[in-house]
């Protein structure tokens, strides 16, 4: 998988402010996950190239907002995630988002 961020040293907050930048997003809100709020899926063209990000909402403790993480996925990962995060948006945040964790590095282990 092509990392394009990696080449172009930004903070984590940097990549999200990019890839919402100019682009709308496809968001599956999880009102009755006790920890995850919302994803939404960006598909970002840069240089001719096609990424795929989620950018995962995880609920704060005692409040109404949530913190924002960002991943590179894969160009199927929407299509599975829509299908499965009514079940468990946990479950599906485990399956299918999180083993992308290693390719930005803007997200909890």
């Amino acid at each position: 998988m092509l990392n394009f961020f990696n080449t172009n040293a930004q903070s984590c907050q940097d990549m999200i402010d990019s890839v919402k930048k100019d682009n709308y997003g496809t968001t599956y809100n999880s009102p009755t996950s006790e920890a995850i709020s919302k994803v939404t899926f960006y598909t970002k063209q840069i240089k001719y190239q096609t990424y795929y990000f989620a950018i995962v909402c995880f609920k704060k403790k005692y409040s109404y907002s949530c913190s924002e993480y960002i991943y590179q996925v894969a160009s199927n990962t929407q299509l599975n995630y829509s299908m499965h995060y009514l079940e468990s948006a946990g479950s599906a945040f485990w399956d299918y988002i999180k083993p992308y964790n290693k390719y930005l590095d803007c997200a909890p282990n």
